[in-house]
């Protein structure tokens, strides 16, 4: 298996490298080792374009919860235009850029998957307690958009599986607030947990929302 992990230098980006290269050739790019700002069009069409296609398997592992030395909107008060930006350049448009140009990477002839690291506050149906609106909202965006490519790369790749993954709450830098409260488990074992989601799902599930145990996440 040939893999790319976009996020490479992250907690989960680094788990998710080591372990698949048990499985066969990864390629880990990240901002600080290779310029990949997934902000920038032209930096994600360079690092990118430069890669041959191939891969079987591309992981977006890029996000981050505090941008600014902001954190999580408590009540909308706090909400401003900026922080609502950042939140959705790093968040939705990053991923959704690195799909953009990731789809020539896979192969046509078999199955290839390619996956984005969503998080279940960014569920609509899931949300029972508010806050948060920068972060959830990028999220969301984010499911959309991989949900919409799904639905394009069937017709040049018709054994394709794009998905949205929640990895749980992880033991990472991303914030403490996330882990507040919550089970928490170290980024290898978040890292195996998605492997074996990813291989475990098929053409058939392509554009779903799944979390670390394999079972579907509401829109």
């Amino acid at each position: 298996m040939r893999a790319l992990v976009a996020g490479a230098s992250g907690g989960i980006g680094r788990a998710l490298v080591a372990a698949l290269r048990e499985r066969g050739e990864v390629v880990g790019l990240s901002r600080s080792e290779h310029g990949l700002d997934v902000t920038d069009e032209a930096s994600v069409a360079s690092v990118l374009g430069g890669l041959e296609p191939g891969f079987d398997l591309v992981v977006v592992t890029t996000g981050a919860l505090v941008l600014g030395g902001v954190g999580p909107e408590k009540s909308v008060r706090a909400v401003t235009a900026e922080g609502l930006a950042a939140q959705f350049a790093v968040n939705a448009v990053g991923p959704a850029l690195v799909m953009k140009h990731a789809l020539r990477l896979l192969p046509r002839d078999r199955v290839s998957r390619l996956a984005v690291l969503s998080a279940r506050v960014g569920s609509i149906g899931d949300n029972q307690l508010g806050g948060w609106y920068g972060y959830r909202a990028a999220k969301a965006a984010l499911n959309q958009l991989l949900r919409t490519m799904s639905i394009e790369a069937k017709r040049t790749h018709p054994q394709s599986v794009f998905v949205a993954l929640h990895p749980g709450t992880v033991e990472t830098g991303l914030a403490p607030a996330l882990r507040a409260g919550h089970p928490s488990v170290s980024p290898e074992v978040a890292a195996a947990n998605l492997v074996r989601v990813l291989e475990g799902l098929g053409p058939e599930d392509s554009g779903g929302f799944y979390d670390w145990r394999g079972e579907v996440v509401p829109w």
